[in-house]
């Protein structure tokens, strides 16, 4: 099941409207991977604005139980998918926990919060699909530890091939409720950016480590 250009482009507008999405072709910002980018993406405001929030909480919903009926459970990835997956879970009447980027170092030495049974079928949540990897060691981790892994939900991504290419290798399939050609486009329609932004930005996407993209 794909997700409808009417509610990629309702979360994009949202984005756009809350200020979660920068572009900044001509003032980019720094990655901590040191890499320059025309977008940044701060899915976390989404918590502070409950109309977008329950845009994205309901497309989660939704795509969650058309694409995966016989999901059991939903895991957040730490820190950033555990409240959407808590409140997607809510909707759905499933149980709901989150695994951290590494074990505990005291009490139980948890990695995965929350109950995991063997074999249960979880879908992952994330908040953001850059080039994967935190999506892809979460479900990993779960996967490690028994669970049936159905797949990965995002609210954005930016849709790089290095992403594609780790979750292909690692086995899984993400799927995202807005990508970054949506949001282009909405933003386009609005007078966010023009034509001649939106080449650069599209170039940066598919070689962010070419910093050619910043030339005009």
């Amino acid at each position: 099941m794909s997700v409808s250009i009417q509610t990629k482009k309702a979360i994009a507008k949202g984005l756009l409207d809350i200020k979660a999405v920068f572009l900044r072709p001509d003032d980019p910002f720094t990655w901590a991977s040191g890499i320059k980018s025309p977008i940044y993406c701060d899915n976390r405001l989404v918590y502070s604005a409950p109309a977008v929030r329950d845009i994205v909480e309901n497309g989660f919903a939704e795509l969650i139980k058309n694409k995966y009926p016989e999901v059991e459970a939903l895991f957040g990835t730490s820190t950033s998918g555990i409240g959407h997956a808590a409140i997607t879970a809510t909707i759905l009447n499933l149980p709901t926990g989150y695994v951290r980027s590494s074990a505990k170092d005291h009490g139980r030495n948890n990695q995965i919060e929350g109950r995991l049974e063997q074999g249960e079928k979880v879908v992952v949540v994330e908040d953001l699909i850059s080039t994967a990897s935190s999506a892809i060691e979460t479900a990993s981790a779960l996967r490690e530890a028994g669970a049936d892994v159905l797949g990965i939900v995002s609210i954005f991504t930016y849709n790089m091939q290095k992403g594609f290419d780790k979750l292909n290798a690692a086995g899984f399939e993400n799927t995202s409720l807005c990508d970054i050609e949506t949001l282009l486009e909405v933003a386009a329609e609005t007078g966010y950016i023009g034509a001649s932004d939106i080449a650069r930005i599209k170039k940066f996407r598919d070689n962010p480590n070419d910093p050619s993209w910043m030339e005009k």
